[in-house]
């Protein structure tokens, strides 16, 4: 059991999707890179692995602190080859669910496609088998159930974005409840990854 399930994280599946949606997909690219190409989730897991310690923090209330396994966006992206045009991705599940980033969000040292927390694999009601996890953003643009990667020249909307939620995401002054210290409510500061406890 994940310090997610431990620590009763909430579960968000805005899109129903189903784990045999997920089960024997690959994680296809496309749209402005040299050249659209699918990987099996085991040659994304063969690629260098970092353990980045961060917060991920909902925009509904609640931020948990974990360490997070995976590929960095940095060096995913050297097998992608964006072109020079590109300057957003676009994310997606299988049922449907979407979010675009900005590129130069995602070259920030600490975004990954995420298979483990705490070195355990993510549980499918988490997002497993892989994930994005881009702390300095709301958890709504870390998309859970990653099949699909587009390259993109402009930002778009997305599942929530659609419904009224910011394009950009970025995390925003106010209290949030700290699951890792008994769901406390803490202040926070806003701007970016909450790194105030």
């Amino acid at each position: 059991m994940s310090i997610l399930k431990r620590l009763g994280v909430p579960i968000f599946n805005a899109e129903r999707t189903r784990r045999q949606d997920v089960e024997g997909r690959g994680l296809e690219v496309a749209g402005m890179v040299e050249g659209p190409c699918t990987f099996t989730l085991g040659e994304v897991r063969a690629m260098p692995m970092t353990v980045v310690n961060a917060r991920l923090t909902s925009v509904s209330g609640w931020s948990v602190r974990a360490d997070w396994g995976g590929v960095l966006w940095t060096d995913f992206e050297t097998h992608i080859r964006p072109l020079s045009e590109a300057s957003h991705v676009t994310f997606s599940s299988p049922s449907g669910y979407d979010t675009t980033v900005a590129l130069a969000e995602l070259r920030t040292p600490r975004v990954l496609l995420a298979w483990q927390v705490d070195g355990e694999e993510i549980e499918f009601e988490y997002g497993g088998p892989l994930r994005m996890v881009i702390p300095q953003l709301w958890g709504y643009k870390s998309c859970k159930w990653l099949v699909r990667i587009e390259l993109c020249g402009r930002m778009r909307g997305g599942y929530w974005e659609d419904r009224g939620y910011s394009r950009d995401a970025f995390v925003q002054p106010g209290t949030t409840r700290d699951l890792n210290d008994g769901a406390k409510a803490k202040r926070i500061a806003g701007g970016g990854e909450v790194t105030e406890f």
